[in-house]
């Protein structure tokens, strides 16, 4: 058995993109791993993504193929595919690369400082400005130094500095250890937005020691898979407003007796109610209908969105 298990899912609409990922995972510099692949019903088949790979590379894979459930499904099922031996689970979307020496730097340090949760630094092109590396962390928050080389930091707060802000994060740079990936699972219901964050925060709460490290670990990829293509005027995007309100509400409960987390909670919700607002009067502008069955569902789990209704068209007709 491996000593750690890959979990990539699979969603593509264009030729290449795996390949790609997987180029990077046979090319790590720590080898002792295995691959489960969820083909979450892509429209691109996975089939002509592995031909490429030898036999040797074919045999560390195992493809497990079921009808979509979104991102947090996927990667539930690949979790719940991982061998009884196995330390550790890193996850790598599939239109990300990988740097070589991600796995070794996550193994050594998860080992060397009884870490079961691990995050690298990831680099994009400039559509991803808003990340930035573990080591800016220092600018803001209060930074334990574990290790120079790479730099290898904890912070006391975390979970406080991932509320303000969780650019720094990425599913593609996580590596969790078997306590977390034998009991943590995303919730599949929330496709479009936010099951990252919630699963990010629940490792957090229960991990024994979470450590970052400034190396970059993954290159963030420009392949289309599905998060992209949802602007404010996309039909989808009201729906991931609510999915983000939902997570969002979700933290708010395991928050609930930390006032600081709360704050930067609630103000998020309201960012989320805003933005969805905004994009129901656009439509309307346009004289097409709102989105009144998911606006109904929302309001009965969310009465604060009313009174968001009524200070948006106050302002308009104060202005």
């Amino acid at each position: 058995m491996a000593r750690l298990t890959v979990v990539i899912p699979y969603y593509q609409k264009e030729p290449g993109i795996l390949r790609r990922a997987l180029a990077s995972v046979f090319a790590q510099t720590f080898t002792d791993f295995d691959v489960v692949i969820v083909d979450d019903q892509s429209p691109y088949p996975i089939d002509e993504e592995l031909k490429p790979l030898s036999s040797e590379e074919k045999n560390r894979i195992r493809i497990i193929r079921q009808p979509n459930a979104g991102p947090g499904g996927a990667r539930n099922t690949g979790l719940n595919n991982i061998g009884p031996e196995t330390e550790f689970a890193a996850f790598l979307d599939s239109d990300d690369v990988w740097t070589p020496d991600h796995l070794k730097n996550a193994c050594e340090g998860m080992t060397r400082f009884g870490a079961d949760c691990y995050w690298a630094s990831i680099t994009g092109g400039d559509a991803f400005y808003y990340h930035f590396g573990v080591a800016d962390l220092a600018k803001t928050e209060t930074v334990h130094r574990l290790q120079e080389e790479p730099l290898l930091v904890e912070l006391p707060e975390l979970s406080s500095a991932m509320l303000k802000n969780w650019s720094f994060l990425h599913l593609s740079c996580m590596v969790i250890g078997r306590k977390l990936f034998q009991t943590i699972r995303f919730d599949p219901k929330l496709r479009l937005a936010a099951e990252d964050v919630l699963f990010f925060c629940d490792c957090v709460l229960s991990a024994e020691r979470v450590v970052l490290c400034d190396a970059a670990g993954a290159v963030r990829g420009e392949g289309i898979n599905i998060f992209h293509g949802i602007d404010n005027d996309s039909p989808e995007f009201l729906q991931q407003q609510f999915n983000t309100w939902v997570a969002l509400d979700t933290l708010e409960g395991r928050f609930s007796k930390r006032p600081a987390e709360v704050a930067s909670i609630r103000s998020y919700k309201t960012t989320a109610r805003r933005q969805a607002l905004w994009s129901q009067a656009r439509l309307v502008k346009r004289r097409k209908l709102p989105q009144i069955p998911l606006l109904a569902r929302w309001v009965w789990r969310d009465p604060v969105l009313l009174k968001s209704v009524f200070e948006l068209a106050a302002g308009k007709f104060a202005r």
